[in-house]
């Protein structure tokens, strides 16, 4: 197995390797996404028993040119093919070891335009379980030499970022640069850096708010669709989390406006020039927080928000068809929580479980308004909530 000289150490990050171990128990071959900087390659190296192969490498490269005989020699093997997007075919081999070679258990990672490709999706489909490796959750700060919460919301949930002492400045605006040269030129052809860049900064600097085209088509100097177009490349390479409204058509509710999320805690609180934080910083980059915790234990995007016309809005819902909307409420403290919009959305909507997630409660209790209940809770608990032990 390689070893790489690395400024960050190799932490075994538990939850992400037991959700890996239980995506094999599904299928051979788990495609493991995530921005770039997330952690991926040090996460594989943590596993037990594997071979690890860097397709940045010529001589791994050469060596798989011939996929069935590549693998035919690791036949009940676990291996990890890091940055696979560098191979020639990349979906013929993950297919070849799918369907003829079901004993070996393979772990891809590559660029998150690969995993965005049609042909790579549809080549697999069926084939691969997606793991999605979001920036650090609750368990991760645990494993860390840092486990300050109000440190992991400035710095960000990127490990080298995270690990940092002082705000890494230069660091957040070469990861952009990274960003558009090793991810986003390959496939989406965009030809305008510099309006790409700054539309990207800007969702970071409002994320959290309702989106709107047309606001930043001065600002980046194109058109309100190619600022849609970028926004679709935002969201299918992980950048940006579109949070679309939950409604039943009603006609004093949001239906169409999403509200925009940046990837990052770290991200928006650079993009935002935030430096000592306030109450109300923290409060936003708690929702944040939330949502990533969400999104990482849920594996899913399906998460939506809902606002009426006067302005009343509940941060998350969580719907099914099969199941009445869940709401959930993100505070930084509990202290004084007024109900209102909770009460309003139920008077359209009754049933359903209500939750308010607040970062200064260590014991969950409930608090009732009339008929309905509402549960003041911790993210852990929350979370125990939606995902069996």
């Amino acid at each position: 197995m390689l070893v790489f000289n690395r400024m960050e150490p190799l932490v075994k990050r538990n939850f992400w390797i037991n959700l890996i171990e239980k995506s094999w128990e599904h299928r051979s071959i788990t495609w493991l996404s995530g921005v770039r900087r997330s952690g991926k390659t040090s996460l594989t190296q943590t596993l037990d028993q594997i071979e690890y192969f860097d397709c940045e490498l010529p001589r791994t490269r050469q060596m798989m040119a011939e996929p069935e005989g590549f693998l035919t020699s690791l036949d009940g093997h676990r291996i990890i093919l890091d940055e696979i997007h560098r191979l020639r075919a990349p979906a013929e081999l993950l297919k070849i070891a799918a369907d003829h070679f079901p004993k070996i258990k393979v772990l891809a990672t590559g660029s998150s335009t690969l995993g965005a490709s049609r042909k790579f999706r549809d080549t697999l489909t069926g084939r691969k379980t997606n793991l999605w490796l979001t920036p650090m959750i609750q368990e991760d700060l645990a494993h860390f030499p840092q486990s300050d919460l109000t440190h992991r919301l400035r710095f960000g949930g990127l490990p080298p970022f995270f690990l940092n002492t002082k705000i890494p400045e230069k660091d957040f605006q070469e990861w952009l640069d990274d960003y558009w040269a090793k991810d986003i030129q390959d496939l989406f052809r965009l030809n305008r850096r510099d309006s790409f860049q700054r539309f990207a900064e800007l969702v970071m600097a409002r994320s959290g708010g309702i989106f709107e085209a047309t606001r930043f088509t001065a600002e980046c100097e194109v058109s309100r669709v190619t600022i849609r177009n970028y926004l679709r490349v935002l969201e299918e390479t992980l950048i940006a989390h579109v949070i679309r409204p939950f409604n039943s058509h009603k006609s004093n509710e949001i239906i169409a406006a999403p509200k925009v999320y940046a990837f990052d805690t770290g991200f928006v609180s650079y993009h935002k020039g935030w430096n000592d934080l306030r109450n109300e910083d923290l409060g936003l980059l708690w929702e944040h927080y939330v949502l990533n915790e969400l999104q990482a234990h849920l594996q899913t995007r399906d998460i939506r928000y809902w606002r009426d016309k006067q302005g009343h809005e509940i941060d998350f819902i969580l719907a099914s068809r099969h199941q009445p909307p869940t709401v959930i409420e993100c505070k930084w403290n509990s202290n004084g929580l007024d109900p209102k919009n909770i009460l309003i959305f139920r008077r359209q909507y009754p049933h359903g479980k209500n939750f308010v997630v607040c970062s200064n409660i260590d014991r969950s209790y409930i608090q009732k308004h009339g008929v309905m209940s509402i549960h003041l809770l911790s993210l852990k608990d929350l979370i125990k909530n939606f995902v069996s032990s």
